[in-house]
């Protein structure tokens, strides 16, 4: 997926946000008219609208991968990662129509200015925790994967604060790597100036995660069913604008100090969201044979 045709290996979200967010997500006209999508030889645009003022919620993206997988090597070459108050920016996998029981995948996931570091997570119906020990060098956050648990918080793992928002952005982006098997789903972020060698060959074989070294995340079966937990999964991209999480007081306010309300900002700061896009190289998909 990259090029020209970027898009359409995708189907657009026009719906109503799951997540009750200020957001009103656009179809393909839509996203083309508005020109929050577009693509070239060398990257893809997906943006939230930087330029409306006055309005309840803001124009934004939210695309769904027309293939699914139930397992698979994806790998995510990231340029740009969206950042700034109000933003919650995520590329994820999850099954649309089965969702808590088939999972969630949060490969790239962040709220506000990102500058706390990618978070890496999760999300499962009951009978799903990480709370053995883990060969990974992020940070984790929580560790039961059920989505009952602490409003749906997941088990979670925190990357270093380069790894997402202005720092990542400033280094070039970095290419994203999620490896889903049986046996467990590892992540890693691998930096612009240094990726692995047969992620960057130009053959067709594929990748060997074995030869990359420890993951940030490593999720793996030990107290957790894979293959039952996460199945069909679609690859998704989206900016979400406030909403359960971005748009919390406790988080918005307090956690990251954003200015007035979330709704607000979003209503009447077009200006807030100039750096609220992501700009893809590529994504790649590599399946067990």
């Amino acid at each position: 997926m990259n090029g020209t045709t970027f898009f359409d290996h995708f189907d657009y979200f026009d719906k109503a946000d799951p997540s009750s967010g200020n957001v009103v997500y656009l179809s393909s006209a839509q996203a083309a008219y508005s020109n929050l999508t577009y693509a070239g030889e060398n990257s893809a645009i997906l943006r939230v609208d930087d330029t409306s003022t006055g309005i309840t919620d803001r124009n934004s993206i939210r695309i769904t991968s027309k293939n699914q997988w139930n397992n698979g090597l994806f790998v995510f070459d990231v340029i740009h990662s969206p950042y700034g108050c109000g933003t919650w920016p995520a590329v994820w996998l999850s099954d649309p129509n089965n969702w808590p029981e088939h999972g969630e995948i949060d490969v790239i996931e962040a709220v506000e200015q990102g500058n706390k570091g990618n978070q890496m997570t999760l999300h499962t119906s009951k009978g799903c925790t990480m709370k053995t020990k883990r060969k990974e060098t992020g940070t984790v956050h929580s560790t039961n994967c059920w989505n009952s648990t602490n409003e749906n918080e997941g088990c979670g793992v925190f990357g270093p604060k380069s790894s997402y928002g202005a720092a990542l952005n400033e280094a070039g982006g970095a290419l994203f790597a999620m490896e889903l098997r049986d046996a467990g789903i590892r992540m890693w972020t691998f930096s612009r100036s240094d990726p692995p060698s047969d992620l960057v060959s130009t053959n067709d074989s594929s990748p060997d995660p074995s030869q990359w070294g420890t993951p940030v995340a490593d999720f793996p079966s030990t107290d957790c069913d894979i293959s039952s937990h996460f199945k069909n999964q679609s690859i998704i991209a989206n900016i979400d604008l406030c909403g359960s999480w971005a748009g919390s007081t406790s988080v918005y306010s307090t956690e990251y100090g954003c200015p007035g309300t979330c709704a607000d900002l979003v209503k009447n700061n077009a200006t807030a969201f100039e750096n609220a896009y992501w700009e893809f190289g590529s994504f790649r998909v590599w399946t067990a044979s």
